[in-house]
């Protein structure tokens, strides 16, 4: 993963940002950092926002690996507990600037690149929208393709007589 900078470096000519008429770099404005004072985003926070904006995606199943995800359902059997919105989700938090990975299951007969498409943007956007960092990059694994009734405990025989 790529870390997030909190500031470019350098002459950026020719780059997103430049002023081509004047030759001066554009500065862009960040809504976190004003003269009043500045606002940090925590990491669990835009981990929770892109772990919400990937299941909102049809075709997701589920996010995390398989230890993370048999934990998650351990964790949902326990009263009082809740599931995590961030398993599966590791994000990098800097100044101004978000990177994620996404480890998702798909579900059997969607196109998996679509859908990778699809998270990325929603996740890209809610990120950007709710918290104001700029997102450099999402990195989808997907590790997983859920079947129907493949979760599906079978039926035991407990014997002759009921």
């Amino acid at each position: 993963m790529t870390a997030p900078t909190s500031e470019k470096t350098g002459n950026n000519t020719g780059s997103r940002g430049d002023d081509k008429a004047s030759g001066t770099t554009a500065r862009k404005t960040n809504p976190l950092v004003t003269e009043q004072g500045t606002t940090t985003i925590a990491d669990v926070v835009v981990e929770k926002v892109a772990g919400l904006a990937a299941r909102e995606v049809r075709g997701v199943h589920d996010l995390g690996g398989g230890t993370a995800r048999a934990l998650g359902a351990l964790r949902e059997r326990i009263p009082g507990a809740s599931a995590s919105t961030g398993q599966g989700v590791s994000v990098e938090v800097g100044e101004t600037q978000a990177a994620v990975d996404l480890q998702i299951v798909v579900e059997y007969g969607v196109a998996i690149a679509e859908v990778a498409r699809l998270v990325r943007r929603n996740v890209i956007t809610a990120i950007e929208q709710m918290t104001g960092l700029e997102v450099v990059e999402v990195n989808i694994n997907v590790n997983d393709v859920f079947i129907p009734g493949d979760d599906d405990e079978p039926e035991t025989d407990t014997g002759r007589v009921q």
